[in-house]
């Protein structure tokens, strides 16, 4: 989840993310200090859906409807091997990238009045963010420290539904993949 000028995490967001514990070790501490979302207590992770519901629409109802379309979906192993770039962004960048972006098309498709963040992009490419609005010279001695960590594999099985509480972001629910 995206944290950069125009968007201020407010109670009641949620999103659904897919959590990239095998990271962790190789990006905890530039995400730290270089991403805002790190800070307010997300977990390395590649974004399925935000923002998706309000918190006052995750009801249990919500959640069987979350855990239908997701369990429609097989477990998979992703592999992170370089960087990308978005403006103003250094994130890694998964590959395949295809189940990814079939999660984020399958809960889009289910609930289209929540567009990936916002609608505001064409092309949603799945990423797991490091760094976003910083001073290029340190982004670049993060990317620089990333490259010797890499590769990452993980394995997915399970999406996470966060939700903020005005403070911090937590988990309100996990769905398994089969």
């Amino acid at each position: 989840m995206e944290d950069d000028d125009s968007q201020v995490f407010q109670a009641g967001q949620s999103g659904l993310i897919v959590r990239i514990p095998e990271a962790e070790p190789a990006v905890r501490a530039w995400r730290d200090r270089l991403d805002p979302s790190a800070r307010a207590g997300v977990p390395a992770h590649v974004t399925v859906l935000f923002p998706f519901l309000d918190a006052s629409r995750i009801d249990q109802g919500a959640c069987a409807a979350i855990g239908e379309v997701l369990g429609r979906h097989r477990s998979f192993e992703a592999r992170f091997d370089h960087c990308g770039r978005f403006p103003g962004v250094l994130y890694l960048a998964p590959e395949p990238d295809t189940h990814f972006r079939r999660l984020t098309e399958a809960i889009a498709e289910r609930w289209p009045e929540n567009p990936p963040f916002g609608g505001q992009f064409d092309d949603v490419v799945p990423h797991l963010t490091v760094a976003q609005g910083q001073d290029e010279a340190l982004v670049e001695k993060a990317e620089a420290d990333l490259l010797t960590a890499l590769p990452i594999v993980a394995q997915v099985s399970a999406v996470d539904l966060l939700v903020h509480d005005g403070t911090r972001w937590r988990q309100r629910a996990s769905f398994p993949l089969k």
